[in-house]
């Protein structure tokens, strides 16, 4: 089963949008910040979406407990397909990789190509659509 991969961080630091104001004064929003990282990885088959979140920013620890989590719910050999993530290519995670006695095989995608990884286009609406900053 072909398994297509990425990553993505969420801040609650509000992304830009269209919004409106009364004529003659610009819109102002007012947040408090707090920083903190939210980051998600998200698999995608033929069938379904898979995911889990994490505090922080994603290294090779959370590389390998996605990629656990994956074969925990499909039961069968895997095709990893990834971009070039720094984690992805960690010792710890090749270790893991290698004591999977091929049940799992891992191929990188050239460069930066997001239109090639469709979980780029969830990220990409997930982020400016359901994630925008909405004054109340």
């Amino acid at each position: 089963m072909i398994v297509l991969i990425d990553e993505s961080g969420v801040s609650e630091r509000p992304h830009r949008v269209r919004t409106w104001a009364p004529p003659g004064q610009p819109p102002v929003l007012q947040y408090h910040f707090n920083w903190k990282v939210l980051s998600a990885a998200a698999g995608i088959t033929w069938w379904n979406f898979y995911f889990r979140l994490y505090q922080g920013a994603i290294r090779a620890p959370q590389v390998v407990d996605f990629l656990g989590h994956l074969l925990r719910q499909l039961r069968r050999k895997l095709l990893v397909v990834w971009d070039g993530l720094p984690a992805h290519r960690a010792i710890l995670v090749r270790e893991f990789v290698a004591a999977q006695n091929g049940r799992l095989a891992i191929e990188y995608l050239p460069g930066y190509p997001p239109e090639l990884n469709p979980v780029e286009y969830i990220w990409g609406y997930w982020k400016h659509h359901e994630l925008q900053f909405v004054p109340s």
